[in-house]
């Protein structure tokens, strides 16, 4: 089940905070979080595609679509494998609260290098571009953006793939994506699903 938050009008997702009320099994709570705090149990399901389609459509042509998704790498009896997290923040009319929808997704990683996980982060960029497709016909129409966990100066290891990254999203799917420091939706989203994973 989705992260619900109220209608509390917000200035801007991008503010990385805004207040929300959570709706939980146990009822509901009010408090001022980063863009994405989830619990655990939402952490863990399997997306509903058809959930978050249906969500959309209903939503005003004005509601923004932002997708990210991020990644760690953990050890596991010797191998690397890396959790990968889906993120849509579906940003209600633009300028009021936002429903979250998420998944994490553990695979084998293959990278030789950890400083430079091209493997990695291109694996991030294909899961995000599936995601977009999935979404596709909903998502038309509206401002929708695509942001990718990948830093373009070259002084950090991310960099390594920015071209191909970049160039991939914009074949696939048609647009422009954001990277850091812009990419909140891959940055702060994506990496409060993984904070609350490991507590």
């Amino acid at each position: 089940m989705p992260l619900w938050t109220n209608f509390g009008k917000v200035a801007s997702l991008k503010q990385r905070s805004i207040t929300c009320e959570f709706e939980y099994d146990q009822g509901t709570i009010n408090k001022t979080v980063t863009v994405c705090e989830l619990n655990r149990k939402t952490m863990m399901k399997k997306l509903d595609i058809d959930q978050v389609a249906e969500f959309i459509r209903a939503q005003t042509p004005e509601t923004r679509i932002y997708l990210g998704c991020d990644s760690e790498r953990v050890k596991i009896n010797g191998a690397w494998h890396a959790d990968y997290v889906l993120a849509i923040v579906v940003h209600i009319n633009g300028n009021n609260g936002c429903k979250l929808f998420g998944e994490v997704q553990r695979e084998r990683d293959w990278d030789q290098r950890a400083s430079r996980p091209s493997l990695r982060l291109m694996t991030e960029v294909y899961k995000v571009s599936e995601l977009y497709l999935k979404l596709a016909e909903v998502l038309e129409g509206r401002e929708v953006e695509v942001h990718l966990d990948i830093n373009p100066d070259e002084m950090h290891g991310s960099s390594c793939v920015i071209s191909q990254a970049i160039g991939y999203i914009k074949g696939v799917c048609n647009v422009i994506p954001f990277v850091k420091p812009d990419a909140f939706a891959a940055t702060y989203a994506a990496d409060r699903f993984k904070g609350l994973r490991a507590a």
